[in-house]
């Protein structure tokens, strides 16, 4: 395990998360105490130190069980959950992003996780109402109580980041250091926007969901498996691009079985050579799979593999970037001399 800094801090994370989504079995498809207790364990010995969570994980659940694992080794854990969603309530200030939200969500994920501080506090999803003074200012008092240390950003559009930062550095406030985001051979259309942004900005990346919800494993190649997952975002997704999910696990099988690794490994492989960085939050339900999944680490993809993968998942970038790359636009913009000029 080799280690990487958060965004533009000095805070040093191992180059593969640990998802907990499926620690506690409240949702009807996690795991034990027991299991997820040799899961974070196991995760531990590997050299891991950063763990995901969020206060809507299995019901909270997930939390109360990382608070009792994290004891012994609290110092040495970056520890990092989420605010923004709840279980209905049938009160409209249980959910969003505002501030009253966030300070109870963070007092309530602290006496689950036992802790005092979080090492990184993420908005899990932007609500499109809540005014980004009010987010920014309220993250950077949360930061100057010490009850925060860090704070990210998930499942958000690029403009909203980057004013976010843009702010936050103008006013001297916190910014974000990490993105969280969907990303996998799947799923390739953060590569418009959000990846150029996160470059841009210097922030961390993190890519939940890049086996893209079992798929890339090749388990649903030849199965007609209806377990409770099976209704998540990422199914649902495959079945309505069925054809082109297909064709993409196929490739990735085929590659795993010409060098006897597993699917799996390819896809994180895959992921972990991206021209920008990207730290995969893996979220595994026994220690078989988390081990299965940390052996990407010594697995290089060749470039002639890379290329087959980026040709069967390939995406259109659409306006502006595929403008961007006409001959006439960069004839008229550098002025005939693209090829002249170093950058």
């Amino acid at each position: 395990m080799r280690y990487r800094l958060l965004g533009k801090s000095g805070l040093r994370v191992s180059e593969i998360c640990l998802g907990t989504m499926t620690f506690g079995e409240d949702w009807g498809w996690g795991s034990s105490k027991e299991e997820s207790q040799q899961v974070f364990n196991t995760f531990l010995e590997s050299g891991g130190n950063f763990i995901d969570t969020a206060n809507v994980y299995t019901n909270g659940n997930s939390e109360r069980l990382l608070g009792e694992f994290i004891k012994e080794h609290r110092d040495k854990v970056v520890l990092a959950t989420k605010y923004t969603n709840s279980a209905p309530l049938n009160d409209p200030n249980s959910g969003g992003n505002q501030r009253k939200n966030m300070v109870q969500a963070v007092e309530k994920s602290l006496k689950r996780l036992q802790t005092d501080y979080i090492d990184l506090y993420w908005l899990h999803i932007w609500d499109q109402i809540t005014p980004i003074e009010e987010v920014m200012r309220a993250f950077d008092d949360l930061v100057r109580q010490g009850k925060v240390l860090y704070i990210g950003i998930s499942d958000a559009p690029a403009w909203v980041v980057s004013k976010a930062n843009t702010l936050a550095e103008f006013r001297g406030w916190t910014s974000f250091t990490g993105l969280q985001i969907e990303y996998s051979l799947v799923e390739r259309t953060p590569e418009r926007e959000l990846l150029p942004m996160a470059q841009a900005l210097g922030l961390t990346v993190t890519a939940w969901s890049p086996l893209a919800g079992g798929v890339l494993s090749g388990k649903y190649l030849d199965s007609t498996t209806t377990e409770a997952r099976y209704n998540s975002p990422q199914m649902q997704q495959f079945l309505t691009n069925k054809e082109r999910s297909t064709l993409i696990a196929k490739e990735v099988k085929a590659i795993a079985n010409d060098i006897s690794r597993s699917p799996s490994q390819v896809a994180l492989a895959w992921l972990r050579q991206r021209s920008i960085p990207i730290i995969p939050i893996i979220g595994a339900r026994t220690t078989t799979q988390l081990k299965d999944n940390l052996a990407c680490l010594d697995l290089t993809l060749s470039p002639e593999q890379l290329l087959r993968l980026e040709e069967v998942s390939k995406i259109e970038l659409g306006f502006p970037n595929e403008f961007f790359t006409k001959d006439m636009v960069k004839t008229f913009v550098y002025g005939g001399l693209k090829d002249q000029i170093d950058i």
